[in-house]
């Protein structure tokens, strides 16, 4: 393995590249694009795959091990397991990852597994077809599904990628965690970003309102995360408030939230 020579403004070794292959995409969440769509890079302005593989093989031999490629949707570009084969071969490249929100990716799993393919993030918003179809302005729910049963049956890890949006979703939220309880997946609940300076496109999410719906049966487990919700977060704001003070703003409003429970 190379030895590092990138570095970041704090003087912390780089090793992970983020790709996007493409910006295209196959789904049209409301929170992400207008349901017609986005002027798309002319194909000739994108990276050709023989562009991409010189590109990772030099950020190889600058200290880079993991590589994600991401989009758009990776699987809407055309021959894409053919830029996997290249990568995972490339010396210095130790992990490949991927996102995808699963739509065209469950007839690549069995190649992927043969790959050694590192991860899957996996991008699902809701367990509900009729909601996956209004969040996405897509009825592919099924597909998504598939793929992440074909991930888990493959053992490739596996991460669920969830924006959490109040009178959107919120009812998937025990759902999703249910998901967790006896199979090899994580759940990570994030909130919309506000793309191009728009803001929320719905009302703002209440972490504290939230936490009164959990059901009485649920609610001595979350009585036990608390603890380590919050020690987490104190450890959050040790390691990078002086440098990232949203950091430490984002620590002290899930604090805050977490002290809730004591009310429950």
């Amino acid at each position: 393995m190379a030895s590092p020579i990138l570095f970041d403004n704090h003087g912390r070794p780089l090793n992970y590249l983020r790709l996007a292959v493409t910006d295209r995409c196959n789904l049209r969440c409301f929170y992400c694009m207008p349901e017609e769509g986005i002027k798309y890079m002319p194909k000739k302005e994108l990276l050709t795959f023989e562009e991409i593989e010189r590109l990772v093989s030099l950020l190889a031999g600058m200290g880079i091990t993991k590589v994600r490629l991401t989009g758009g949707e990776p699987f809407v570009r055309t021959d894409l397991m053919k830029l996997i084969t290249r990568i995972v071969e490339i010396e210095g490249i130790n992990d490949l990852h991927i996102t995808t929100n699963g739509v065209l990716t469950a007839p690549h799993i069995k190649e992927l597994k043969a790959l050694g393919i590192a991860s899957v993030n996996l991008s699902l918003d809701t367990l509900d077809a009729d909601r996956f179809r209004k969040i996405t302005r897509r009825d592919e729910f099924n597909k998504t599904w598939e793929t992440l049963q074909l991930l888990l049956e493959s053992e490739i890890p596996v991460n669920v990628n969830s924006v959490v949006m109040e009178n959107k979703n919120i009812e998937d939220i025990l759902p999703m965690v249910e998901l967790t309880r006896n199979q090899n997946i994580s759940v990570r609940f994030i909130e919309e970003m506000p793309f191009n300076g728009e803001g929320s496109h719905y009302p703002k999410l209440s972490w504290n309102t939230l936490l009164q719906r959990i059901p009485i049966s649920k609610r001595s487990m979350t009585r036990r995360i608390q603890r380590l919700i919050i020690i987490e977060c104190l450890a959050l704001k040790e390691i990078l408030g002086s440098l990232l003070p949203s950091a430490a703003h984002f620590a002290d409003r899930v604090i805050a939230s977490a002290l809730q429970l004591r009310e429950l």
